[in-house]
């Protein structure tokens, strides 16, 4: 089973990721984070690291490289060899998902356009989960992170593109999840949206999935 954590940069994938770790393994589950490409021997990778990954919102070669030589190729390889053994729990921080929510927010570059027209293209996760939090909360977040880079104060200083990168996320990137879950992290303790993501995973799906809007989820998580 696969798990994605993704949101804009300060909104608490790292917490969160640590909270559902923790939460798994007390359910008895065998639990593996991860980062990066899913694929274990990803052809780019290499060539891919020397991009500055850090100024893709502001860069369509960025974008462009990472979403075709980089996330199409490792959907390929997936379908092919699964990432993880059977019976274990990948939790991701962070896919493709925010690669594209970036390059529609700094763009739109027609890489993620194309992207967000047929989203299928990419691995899918048996539950999705995107984070947000208010101006407010991200900034007081951002005064005690040691070393913003520059996504991190963008993320906070313009709210149009912060807006534009988690409406991408929900409306666009996440259809091709099974199951898809958003919080507001200023309004739920990580060890409660844990314990929701949990209950969600181990739960079996017994009708065709339906992403959840922001405010639904809010209300019952």
């Amino acid at each position: 089973m696969r798990v994605l954590i993704d949101g804009l940069d300060l909104s608490g994938k790292t917490t969160l990721t640590h909270a559902l770790m923790a939460e798994l393994e007390r359910r008895g589950q065998s639990v593996v984070p991860h980062r990066g490409f899913l694929a274990a021997r990803h052809p780019f990778r290499r060539l891919l690291k020397k991009l500055p990954l850090v100024r893709q919102p502001d860069s369509t070669l960025v974008t462009t490289a990472y979403l075709s030589a980089g996330y199409v190729v490792d959907s390929l390889l997936v379908r092919v060899a699964r990432p993880t053994p059977p019976g274990t729990v990948l939790i991701q921080d962070g896919y493709v998902d925010r690669t594209v929510a970036f390059g529609m927010a700094g763009g739109p570059y027609l890489a993620a356009v194309l992207a967000l027209r047929w989203p299928r293209l990419f691995a899918p996760f048996d539950v999705a989960v995107y984070l947000h939090a208010p101006t407010d909360a991200r900034a007081a977040r951002l005064g005690r992170r040691e070393m913003p880079d520059a996504v991190d104060i963008r993320g906070v200083q313009d709210p149009a593109f912060a807006d534009t990168f988690t409406a991408m996320l929900i409306q666009g990137m996440g259809r091709r999840h099974d199951r898809l879950l958003v919080f507001d992290t200023s309004l739920h303790r990580p060890e409660e949206m844990a314990a929701a993501i949990a209950d969600t995973l181990l739960t079996p799906v017994l009708a065709p999935a339906l992403g959840t809007t922001a405010s639904r989820l809010e209300r019952v998580a």
